[in-house]
Protein backbone atom coordinates (compact mmCIF):
# COMPACT_ATOMS: atom_id res chain seq x y z
CA UNK A 1 0.00 0.00 0.00
CA UNK A 2 1.36 3.62 -1.10
CA UNK A 3 2.49 5.52 1.79
CA UNK A 4 4.52 8.70 0.16
CA UNK A 5 2.55 11.61 -0.30
CA UNK A 6 0.85 12.87 -3.70
CA UNK A 7 1.85 15.65 -5.74
CA UNK A 8 -1.55 16.65 -8.64
CA UNK A 9 -0.77 16.42 -11.77
CA UNK A 10 -1.82 19.49 -12.27
CA UNK A 11 0.66 21.44 -9.90
CA UNK A 12 3.74 19.13 -10.56
CA UNK A 13 3.63 19.46 -14.39
CA UNK A 14 3.33 23.38 -13.82
CA UNK A 15 6.04 23.12 -11.17
CA UNK A 16 8.52 21.54 -13.77
CA UNK A 17 7.76 23.97 -16.86
CA UNK A 18 8.76 26.72 -14.20
CA UNK A 19 11.46 24.92 -13.39
CA UNK A 20 13.23 23.81 -16.65
CA UNK A 21 12.43 27.77 -17.57
CA UNK A 22 14.38 28.60 -14.84
CA UNK A 23 17.21 26.90 -16.19
CA UNK A 24 17.14 28.29 -19.60
CA UNK A 25 14.93 25.45 -20.87
CA UNK A 26 12.63 27.56 -23.78
CA UNK A 27 8.94 27.23 -22.07
CA UNK A 28 7.96 25.24 -25.16
CA UNK A 29 10.68 23.24 -24.60
CA UNK A 30 9.85 22.41 -21.20
CA UNK A 31 6.50 21.99 -21.70
CA UNK A 32 7.84 18.71 -23.60
CA UNK A 33 10.80 17.90 -21.13
CA UNK A 34 7.80 18.09 -18.02
CA UNK A 35 5.44 15.58 -19.99
CA UNK A 36 8.62 13.20 -20.84
CA UNK A 37 9.27 12.98 -17.19
CA UNK A 38 5.38 12.82 -15.49
CA UNK A 39 4.65 10.18 -18.19
CA UNK A 40 7.43 7.86 -16.60
CA UNK A 41 5.53 8.31 -12.92
CA UNK A 42 2.17 8.38 -14.44
CA UNK A 43 3.40 4.40 -16.03
CA UNK A 44 4.81 3.40 -11.89
CA UNK A 45 8.32 3.85 -13.75
CA UNK A 46 9.56 5.83 -11.11
CA UNK A 47 13.24 5.35 -12.06
CA UNK A 48 13.15 7.51 -14.80
CA UNK A 49 10.20 9.93 -13.71
CA UNK A 50 10.73 12.75 -11.25
CA UNK A 51 13.43 10.91 -9.30
CA UNK A 52 15.70 12.22 -12.40
CA UNK A 53 14.52 15.25 -12.51
CA UNK A 54 17.18 17.38 -11.08
CA UNK A 55 20.25 15.12 -10.77
CA UNK A 56 20.09 13.83 -14.54
CA UNK A 57 18.87 16.99 -16.29
CA UNK A 58 18.92 20.52 -13.81
CA UNK A 59 22.42 19.19 -12.03
CA UNK A 60 24.16 18.25 -15.66
CA UNK A 61 22.61 21.81 -17.23
CA UNK A 62 24.24 23.72 -14.36
CA UNK A 63 27.44 21.77 -14.75
CA UNK A 64 27.64 22.42 -18.27
CA UNK A 65 27.43 18.81 -19.52
CA UNK A 66 23.52 19.71 -21.06
CA UNK A 67 22.76 23.02 -22.74
CA UNK A 68 19.19 24.13 -22.30
CA UNK A 69 18.66 25.43 -25.39
CA UNK A 70 18.24 22.53 -28.18
CA UNK A 71 19.77 23.46 -31.69
CA UNK A 72 18.84 20.69 -33.55
CA UNK A 73 20.15 20.43 -36.92
CA UNK A 74 18.76 18.17 -39.73
CA UNK A 75 22.26 16.48 -41.00
CA UNK A 76 20.50 14.38 -43.82
CA UNK A 77 17.02 13.61 -44.67
CA UNK A 78 15.33 11.61 -47.04
CA UNK A 79 11.57 10.61 -47.74
CA UNK A 80 11.70 8.41 -45.51
CA UNK A 81 14.82 8.86 -42.72
CA UNK A 82 16.18 11.66 -40.87
CA UNK A 83 19.59 12.10 -39.41
CA UNK A 84 19.83 14.94 -36.63
CA UNK A 85 22.79 16.64 -34.68
CA UNK A 86 21.15 17.82 -31.01
CA UNK A 87 24.36 19.51 -30.19
CA UNK A 88 24.15 18.64 -26.62
CA UNK A 89 20.85 20.40 -26.14
CA UNK A 90 17.64 18.55 -24.27
CA UNK A 91 17.56 14.98 -26.09
CA UNK A 92 14.14 14.90 -24.75
CA UNK A 93 13.17 18.26 -27.23
CA UNK A 94 15.45 16.83 -29.53
CA UNK A 95 13.51 13.17 -30.09
CA UNK A 96 9.91 14.79 -29.89
CA UNK A 97 11.31 16.65 -32.62
CA UNK A 98 12.67 14.00 -35.16
CA UNK A 99 9.32 11.52 -33.82
CA UNK A 100 6.92 14.14 -35.18
CA UNK A 101 8.76 13.95 -38.37
CA UNK A 102 8.88 10.51 -38.53
CA UNK A 103 5.38 10.12 -38.03
CA UNK A 104 4.63 12.25 -40.75
CA UNK A 105 6.96 10.40 -43.19
CA UNK A 106 5.79 7.12 -42.08
CA UNK A 107 2.24 8.26 -42.76
CA UNK A 108 3.16 9.17 -46.35
CA UNK A 109 5.42 6.07 -47.05
CA UNK A 110 4.70 3.28 -45.05
CA UNK A 111 7.35 3.64 -42.42
CA UNK A 112 10.42 5.78 -41.41
CA UNK A 113 13.61 5.89 -39.40
CA UNK A 114 15.94 8.59 -38.02
CA UNK A 115 18.59 8.95 -35.73
CA UNK A 116 20.08 11.44 -33.30
CA UNK A 117 23.88 11.85 -32.77
CA UNK A 118 25.38 14.20 -29.76
CA UNK A 119 22.16 14.06 -27.70
CA UNK A 120 21.85 14.01 -23.97
CA UNK A 121 19.38 11.55 -21.85
CA UNK A 122 15.84 11.15 -23.66
CA UNK A 123 14.22 9.87 -20.97
CA UNK A 124 11.72 7.25 -20.90
CA UNK A 125 12.02 5.55 -24.14
CA UNK A 126 8.92 4.16 -24.13
CA UNK A 127 7.28 7.86 -25.07
CA UNK A 128 8.81 8.30 -28.37
CA UNK A 129 7.73 4.58 -29.64
CA UNK A 130 3.76 5.26 -27.73
CA UNK A 131 4.26 8.47 -30.33
CA UNK A 132 3.88 6.71 -32.77
CA UNK A 133 1.01 4.12 -31.28
CA UNK A 134 -0.84 6.69 -30.38
CA UNK A 135 -1.16 7.67 -34.01
CA UNK A 136 -2.33 3.75 -34.73
CA UNK A 137 1.31 3.14 -35.96
CA UNK A 138 4.55 0.93 -34.59
CA UNK A 139 7.29 2.90 -32.91
CA UNK A 140 10.70 1.13 -32.12
CA UNK A 141 13.09 2.87 -30.34
CA UNK A 142 16.60 2.58 -28.79
CA UNK A 143 19.70 4.87 -26.81
CA UNK A 144 23.02 4.12 -25.72
CA UNK A 145 24.03 5.63 -22.30
CA UNK A 146 27.17 6.10 -19.91
CA UNK A 147 28.74 2.56 -19.72
CA UNK A 148 27.17 0.01 -17.39
CA UNK A 149 26.84 -3.40 -19.05
CA UNK A 150 29.53 -5.56 -18.98
CA UNK A 151 29.72 -8.31 -21.84
CA UNK A 152 29.32 -12.33 -21.10
CA UNK A 153 32.41 -13.40 -19.75
CA UNK A 154 33.93 -9.85 -19.28
CA UNK A 155 34.09 -7.30 -15.55
CA UNK A 156 34.24 -3.97 -17.25
CA UNK A 157 31.53 -1.67 -17.87
CA UNK A 158 31.34 -1.32 -21.39
CA UNK A 159 27.84 -0.59 -22.86
CA UNK A 160 25.09 1.72 -21.78
CA UNK A 161 21.91 0.17 -20.47
CA UNK A 162 20.57 0.40 -23.86
CA UNK A 163 16.57 0.13 -23.81
CA UNK A 164 15.61 -1.35 -27.14
CA UNK A 165 11.36 -0.84 -26.43
CA UNK A 166 8.90 -1.38 -28.98
CA UNK A 167 4.98 0.07 -28.90
CA UNK A 168 2.10 -1.64 -30.72
CA UNK A 169 -1.66 -0.14 -31.31
CA UNK A 170 -3.96 -2.88 -30.19
CA UNK A 171 -7.91 -2.80 -29.90
CA UNK A 172 -7.81 -2.43 -26.19
CA UNK A 173 -7.04 0.84 -24.20
CA UNK A 174 -3.69 0.88 -24.05
CA UNK A 175 -1.23 -0.60 -26.26
CA UNK A 176 1.30 -3.65 -26.39
CA UNK A 177 4.81 -1.40 -24.49
CA UNK A 178 7.86 -3.52 -23.78
CA UNK A 179 10.26 -0.95 -22.45
CA UNK A 180 12.95 -2.67 -20.21
CA UNK A 181 16.58 -2.35 -19.99
CA UNK A 182 19.26 -4.57 -21.84
CA UNK A 183 20.88 -5.11 -18.37
CA UNK A 184 19.23 -7.35 -15.73
CA UNK A 185 18.30 -4.13 -13.74
CA UNK A 186 18.60 -0.24 -15.17
CA UNK A 187 20.80 2.12 -13.73
CA UNK A 188 18.05 4.43 -13.06
CA UNK A 189 16.63 1.76 -10.56
CA UNK A 190 19.94 1.34 -8.24
CA UNK A 191 20.03 5.15 -8.48
CA UNK A 192 16.58 4.76 -6.54
CA UNK A 193 17.26 2.47 -4.33
CA UNK A 194 20.41 4.52 -3.28
CA UNK A 195 17.58 7.79 -2.69
CA UNK A 196 15.66 5.96 -0.74
CA UNK A 197 17.71 3.67 1.06
CA UNK A 198 17.36 0.06 -0.31
CA UNK A 199 19.90 -2.21 -1.40
CA UNK A 200 20.23 -3.64 -4.68
CA UNK A 201 19.22 -7.48 -4.81
CA UNK A 202 21.81 -10.01 -5.05
CA UNK A 203 23.00 -10.99 -8.14
CA UNK A 204 22.75 -7.72 -10.64
CA UNK A 205 26.25 -6.46 -10.28
CA UNK A 206 29.09 -8.47 -11.74
CA UNK A 207 32.60 -7.22 -9.72
CA UNK A 208 36.36 -7.43 -11.05
CA UNK A 209 36.93 -9.61 -7.39
CA UNK A 210 33.66 -11.43 -7.99
CA UNK A 211 32.15 -10.14 -4.78
CA UNK A 212 28.37 -9.60 -4.23
CA UNK A 213 27.96 -5.95 -3.80
CA UNK A 214 24.13 -5.03 -2.69
CA UNK A 215 24.76 -1.22 -1.03
CA UNK A 216 23.36 0.70 -4.09
CA UNK A 217 25.27 4.08 -3.26
CA UNK A 218 28.78 1.87 -3.60
CA UNK A 219 27.78 0.38 -6.68
CA UNK A 220 26.89 3.51 -8.35
CA UNK A 221 30.07 4.85 -7.54
CA UNK A 222 31.69 1.71 -8.43
CA UNK A 223 30.53 2.01 -11.47
CA UNK A 224 31.95 5.38 -12.09
CA UNK A 225 35.10 3.84 -11.04
CA UNK A 226 34.80 0.80 -13.26
CA UNK A 227 35.30 -1.90 -10.85
CA UNK A 228 31.89 -3.00 -10.68
CA UNK A 229 28.94 -3.33 -13.62
CA UNK A 230 25.42 -4.53 -14.50
CA UNK A 231 24.61 -8.18 -15.75
CA UNK A 232 23.37 -7.83 -18.97
CA UNK A 233 19.82 -9.23 -19.51
CA UNK A 234 19.80 -13.07 -18.08
CA UNK A 235 22.86 -12.54 -15.59
CA UNK A 236 26.41 -12.26 -15.64
CA UNK A 237 29.52 -12.80 -15.71
CA UNK A 238 29.65 -16.27 -17.27
CA UNK A 239 26.74 -17.19 -19.19
CA UNK A 240 25.21 -20.36 -17.73
CA UNK A 241 21.75 -18.12 -17.32
CA UNK A 242 22.36 -16.76 -20.73
CA UNK A 243 23.33 -13.46 -20.52
CA UNK A 244 24.72 -13.57 -24.13
CA UNK A 245 21.32 -12.98 -24.92
CA UNK A 246 21.25 -9.33 -23.01
CA UNK A 247 24.70 -8.91 -24.04
CA UNK A 248 23.80 -9.07 -27.33
CA UNK A 249 20.44 -6.53 -27.79
CA UNK A 250 22.72 -4.26 -25.89
CA UNK A 251 25.42 -4.37 -28.73
CA UNK A 252 22.82 -4.19 -31.29
CA UNK A 253 21.25 -0.88 -29.64
CA UNK A 254 24.90 0.59 -29.15
CA UNK A 255 25.55 0.08 -32.54
CA UNK A 256 22.12 1.20 -34.03
CA UNK A 257 22.10 4.40 -31.87
CA UNK A 258 26.23 5.46 -32.90
CA UNK A 259 26.55 4.16 -35.73
CA UNK A 260 23.46 5.32 -37.88
CA UNK A 261 23.79 8.76 -37.06
CA UNK A 262 27.85 8.69 -37.32
CA UNK A 263 27.82 9.47 -33.54
CA UNK A 264 29.91 8.16 -30.16
CA UNK A 265 30.02 5.13 -28.08
CA UNK A 266 30.67 3.22 -25.39
CA UNK A 267 33.33 4.82 -23.13
CA UNK A 268 33.70 8.21 -25.21
CA UNK A 269 29.83 8.31 -23.18
CA UNK A 270 31.21 8.69 -19.80
CA UNK A 271 30.37 12.75 -19.41
CA UNK A 272 33.72 12.59 -17.73
CA UNK A 273 37.07 13.51 -19.96
CA UNK A 274 40.62 12.52 -19.22
CA UNK A 275 41.42 14.55 -16.96
CA UNK A 276 38.33 13.78 -14.53
CA UNK A 277 36.83 17.24 -15.82
CA UNK A 278 33.07 16.78 -16.88
CA UNK A 279 32.25 16.40 -20.29
CA UNK A 280 29.40 16.42 -22.56
CA UNK A 281 27.74 13.08 -23.25
CA UNK A 282 27.28 12.81 -26.93
CA UNK A 283 24.61 10.16 -26.66
CA UNK A 284 23.12 8.74 -29.55
CA UNK A 285 19.38 7.51 -30.40
CA UNK A 286 17.61 5.52 -32.98
CA UNK A 287 13.36 5.66 -34.11
CA UNK A 288 11.49 3.61 -36.40
CA UNK A 289 7.81 3.89 -37.23
CA UNK A 290 5.49 1.61 -39.20
CA UNK A 291 1.81 2.39 -40.60
CA UNK A 292 0.14 -0.98 -40.65
CA UNK A 293 -2.45 0.65 -43.24
CA UNK A 294 1.16 -0.08 -45.46
CA UNK A 295 0.93 -4.07 -44.70
CA UNK A 296 -2.43 -5.43 -43.16
CA UNK A 297 -4.17 -2.27 -42.38
CA UNK A 298 -5.24 -0.68 -39.24
CA UNK A 299 -8.21 -2.57 -38.22
CA UNK A 300 -6.85 -6.04 -39.16
CA UNK A 301 -3.13 -5.51 -37.04
CA UNK A 302 -5.17 -3.53 -33.82
CA UNK A 303 -7.46 -6.79 -34.10
CA UNK A 304 -4.68 -9.34 -34.10
CA UNK A 305 -2.42 -7.88 -31.77
CA UNK A 306 -5.05 -7.59 -29.28
CA UNK A 307 -6.40 -10.94 -30.11
CA UNK A 308 -2.67 -12.53 -29.30
CA UNK A 309 -2.40 -10.25 -25.85
CA UNK A 310 -5.90 -11.39 -24.74
CA UNK A 311 -5.29 -14.96 -25.69
CA UNK A 312 -1.90 -14.77 -23.86
CA UNK A 313 -3.21 -12.94 -20.18
CA UNK A 314 -5.99 -16.52 -20.39
CA UNK A 315 -3.95 -18.85 -20.52
CA UNK A 316 -2.93 -21.60 -17.79
CA UNK A 317 -1.54 -19.68 -14.99
CA UNK A 318 1.34 -21.08 -12.61
CA UNK A 319 0.49 -22.30 -9.29
CA UNK A 320 0.29 -19.09 -6.70
CA UNK A 321 -0.58 -16.74 -9.36
CA UNK A 322 -3.59 -15.29 -10.21
CA UNK A 323 -2.99 -13.17 -13.19
CA UNK A 324 -0.64 -12.90 -16.33
CA UNK A 325 0.17 -9.61 -17.53
CA UNK A 326 1.31 -8.47 -21.37
CA UNK A 327 3.49 -5.77 -21.48
CA UNK A 328 2.42 -1.81 -21.48
CA UNK A 329 -0.90 -3.85 -19.03
CA UNK A 330 1.21 -2.66 -15.53
CA UNK A 331 1.85 0.35 -16.69
CA UNK A 332 -1.88 1.32 -17.87
CA UNK A 333 -3.09 -0.02 -14.19
CA UNK A 334 -0.54 1.85 -12.94
CA UNK A 335 -2.04 5.11 -14.49
CA UNK A 336 -5.77 3.99 -13.46
CA UNK A 337 -4.40 3.82 -10.02
CA UNK A 338 -2.81 6.83 -9.75
CA UNK A 339 -4.54 9.20 -12.54
CA UNK A 340 -6.84 11.15 -9.89
CA UNK A 341 -4.30 10.47 -7.29
CA UNK A 342 -1.35 12.40 -8.36
CA UNK A 343 2.70 11.38 -8.09
CA UNK A 344 4.00 9.80 -5.01
CA UNK A 345 7.21 11.42 -3.94
CA UNK A 346 9.29 10.29 -1.28
CA UNK A 347 11.78 11.87 1.23
CA UNK A 348 14.53 12.52 -1.04
CA UNK A 349 12.33 14.16 -3.84
CA UNK A 350 10.52 15.89 -1.06
CA UNK A 351 13.79 17.60 -0.33
CA UNK A 352 15.22 18.14 -3.96
CA UNK A 353 11.72 19.51 -5.32
CA UNK A 354 11.65 22.13 -2.46
CA UNK A 355 15.30 23.17 -2.67
CA UNK A 356 14.90 23.61 -6.75
CA UNK A 357 11.64 26.24 -5.82
CA UNK A 358 13.94 27.61 -3.26
CA UNK A 359 16.59 28.07 -5.39
CA UNK A 360 14.65 29.98 -7.88
CA UNK A 361 11.99 31.64 -6.11
CA UNK A 362 9.30 30.16 -7.62
CA UNK A 363 5.79 30.82 -5.50
CA UNK A 364 4.71 26.75 -4.94
CA UNK A 365 3.53 25.12 -1.90
CA UNK A 366 3.39 21.43 -2.23
CA UNK A 367 1.16 19.05 0.11
CA UNK A 368 3.68 17.27 1.75
CA UNK A 369 4.43 20.69 3.22
CA UNK A 370 1.03 20.69 5.01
Amino acid sequence: METRPYVPWELMNSFLVDAFAGYGVPREDAAICADVLLESDRRGIESHGCNRFKPIYLDRIKRGTLLPTTDLEIVRETPTTVVADAHDGMGMVASYRVMRMLIEKARTNGMAGGAIRNSTHYGIAGYWATMASKEGMIGLTGTNARPSIAPTFGVENMMGTNPLTFALPTDEEFPFCIDCATSIVQRGKIEYWAREGAPTPPGMVVTQDGSQVTDSERILRMLVDGTAALAPLGGGPGDEMRGYKGYGYAATVEILSAALAGGEFMKALTGVAPDGSPQMYHLGHFFFVVDPDAFCGQDVFRKTAGDICRALRASRRAPGYDRIYTAGEKEYLAWQERKDKGVPVGEAVQRELVAVRDELGLDYRFPFED
